[in-house]
């Protein structure tokens, strides 16, 4: 063979190696792509687990269209007396959080639950549950496609833990702001509300407020609010019989003596649990003090 026909060769051999490189690449289209050009669809993730319990899950309802930049997370608690309940709470409410707040993604969580019985899951067990909850919303920011700011809410035992967090952890998870229907803000003074109180309290915190002081301190959200704490909603029944509207008094003072801004609303006439149609001012209002904070 000559060198100009080893030359030649040699082109024809580099010319169709760069075509057939141009027709697979070309073959390659945007549907190979692990994310879509379009907008995301909504999606659904049920029992997300947070940690090796059974109890730790959480249901994740993420909407269309997402994106990293304008979707942001609502992590609710659900209530119980930390005792009982489940993330299947925030399900009554989901509807009218979604249309109040269509650009949200909503994540609800189970925790934890203390157990009277083999007095197993005493605070800060849900507490810290909480942590580990919001720490793996953020560590799935990127793969769920939403925002990193993290507003907290929940009822009652919910609102507690809520309130607690962003308190007294709001460098864990950046949290916008907090909601919280009839919560529990200071354990000491709830300790003697009633017999019930005190006998619970006294379980979950390992003992009364004398033999235990600390263990109280630690647990209430009223005590870590400070100058730099985020905007906080939260409403209470004048006729609450498990959770005084006291307790949502004390908070308020806390607030206003450290001058974050708050919306404190008194339901009148109701008790621990609000009818459909308060609920449905509650959520319309949370959503109305939201917007007004972004």
């Amino acid at each position: 063979m000559t060198s100009e026909q080893f030359l030649s060769k040699a082109s024809k051999w580099i010319f169709y190696s760069f075509f057939f490189a141009v027709i697979l690449l070309q073959g390659c289209s945007s549907t190979d792509d692990p994310l879509p050009d379009g907008p995301l669809l909504a999606m659904e993730l049920t029992n997300e687990a947070y940690g090796t319990d059974t109890r730790q899950v959480m249901d994740v309802f993420l909407p269309a269209r997402r994106t990293l930049e304008d979707t942001p997370i609502l992590i609710y608690i659900h209530g119980g007396a930390w005792i009982d309940g489940s993330k299947e709470e925030f399900l009554e409410f989901r509807t009218a959080f979604e249309q109040a707040l269509p650009d949200f993604a909503f994540v609800a969580i189970n925790y934890r639950l203390y157990n009277f019985i083999s007095n197993t899951n005493g605070f800060p067990t849900q507490e810290n549950d909480v942590i580990a909850a919001v720490e793996h919303v953020l560590e799935n920011q990127l793969e769920w496609n939403i925002s990193d700011e993290i507003y907290l809410a929940g009822a009652s035992a919910g609102g507690h833990l809520a309130l607690l967090h962003t308190y007294k952890h709001q460098e864990i998870g950046n949290i916008q702001a907090v909601m919280a229907l009839f919560p529990p803000t200071e354990l000491e003074s709830l300790h003697s509300f009633n017999f019930v109180t005190q006998s619970g309290l006294t379980a979950l915190l390992g003992g009364t407020p004398e033999s235990n002081p600390d263990a109280y301190f630690q647990s209430s959200p009223v005590n870590f609010v400070s100058s730099s704490s985020v905007p906080s909603i939260f409403f209470h029944g004048t006729e609450d019989t498990v959770v005084p509207i006291s307790q949502s008094d004390l908070l308020a003072a806390e607030l206003t003596g450290a001058g974050v801004n708050f919306q404190y609303e008194i339901i009148e006439g109701q008790g621990h649990g609000f009818t459909p149609a308060t609920y449905a001012t509650v959520i319309s209002d949370i959503a109305n003090f939201i917007e007004a904070l972004r």
